[in-house]
């Protein structure tokens, strides 16, 4: 799905995905990053959903964001809270959602000035038979 550009050129924008990447300004992204409003897009090391830890967000809170909105790649699947206590500690909220979603509330809430991080899970591998 395409989405409309807007006129925040600074602001890096989910303009399209589908179930194998994104595309932030334009530009094509097929593994899973991190992506914050005013900075360009980072690779983010979380190969899959099962493969994520208390790690993979202890780095996102570096950034000190308000929400983090997490796609959670073709279906709606929820972290163990565990994973994000750290971020809950200092009052830093998480959303799981589908990545489709994802990226559609990203836009939004960025385009609302929020100081918001959509970290996406790209999984090459989901939706393909084993």
């Amino acid at each position: 799905m395409k989405l409309h550009q807007s006129d925040t050129q600074k602001y890096q924008t989910v303009t399209g995905y589908d179930d194998s990447g994104v595309e932030i300004n334009a530009e094509r992204y097929n593994y899973s990053l991190i992506v914050l409003p005013e900075t360009p897009p980072r690779a983010w090391n979380a190969p899959s959903f099962a493969s994520l830890t208390k790690e993979h967000f202890d780095l996102i809170g570096e950034d000190h964001p308000d929400v983090v909105i997490l796609g959670t790649g073709e279906r709606q699947r929820f972290i163990h809270p565990k994973l994000t206590a750290a971020l809950t500690m200092r009052r830093i909220g998480v959303e799981c959602m589908d990545s489709q979603a994802a990226c559609r509330t990203y836009n939004i809430l960025m385009g609302e000035g929020r100081k918001v991080t959509l970290a996406l899970v790209i999984d090459a591998n989901e939706g393909k038979s084993a």
